[in-house]
């Protein structure tokens, strides 16, 4: 995806940024509002991420500019603001999402993930079996299973292996796994994520010969079926 962020506040564009980049998405920045509005009329992104309160314009007057100048990209707005009239406004505007200050990267990832399905195949249901290879997870009954045998997870286990097989074939980095599984800030002090990647991997992959969770060195985990002979 191609992204524009457009946020004032350096320290949080920055931290925002690059977690989007480590997923492969190319984003733009920009820390006012004339400038947003110049790059949201100038380049076709597939999502506008916008602050409501930023110098010169705000996020609200952004969207509706666009919108007159006939640009319908897809937009989410960042506020610390949380009351009914100000999601009102912005679903009249044109928005698409919401996302209110402090939130977890993790958290704008999914929404991200979510607008990204919508724009690929907006009538494709979520199934509740996930399948890589001959390992199945069964979301309603909480089970896992590999080559019909069930393995024994605890439910930490079972959260992280569902991210994993969700998001099959993509690197996940350590940042997003935290959050997303124990919903705390990523703290590079701690192994807590690759002690429980090493614990995953007694179950699913070392009783069997072909691997599926991999380490990306540098980068984080992935979940794929990978062709051996290449």
């Amino acid at each position: 995806m191609k992204i524009l962020l457009v946020e004032d506040q350096k320290m949080a564009s920055e931290y925002i940024a690059r977690g989007l980049k480590e997923q492969g998405m190319v984003v733009d920045i920009a820390a006012n509002g004339p400038d947003g509005l110049h790059y949201l009329l100038t380049n076709e992104y597939d999502l506008a991420i916008l602050d409501v309160m930023l110098p010169g314009l705000s996020g609200w007057d952004i969207l509706e500019m666009a919108r007159k100048a006939g640009k319908q990209t897809t937009v989410m707005y960042l506020t610390a603001r949380d009351n009914v009239e100000d999601r009102v406004r912005g679903l009249e505007l044109g928005a698409d999402d919401y996302l209110i200050k402090p939130f977890s990267f993790s958290e704008l990832l999914a929404r991200i993930r979510v607008i990204q399905r919508r724009q690929i195949d907006p009538h494709q249901p979520e199934s509740t079996v996930l399948r890589v290879a001959d390992l199945e997870l069964d979301l309603l009954k909480h089970q896992a299973y590999r080559q019909g045998k069930r393995l024994e997870l605890t439910p930490r286990e079972f959260t992280l292996l569902s991210l994993l097989m969700r998001r099959s074939g993509e690197v996940l980095s350590r940042i997003v796994i935290s959050e997303m599984v124990w919903d705390m800030n990523f703290d590079s002090g701690t192994n807590v994520v690759d002690v429980a990647i090493r614990r995953l991997r007694t179950k699913v992959d070392d009783p069997y010969s072909v691997k599926l969770l991999h380490t990306i060195r540098g980068a984080g985990y992935v979940m794929e079926l990978r062709d051996e002979t290449v």
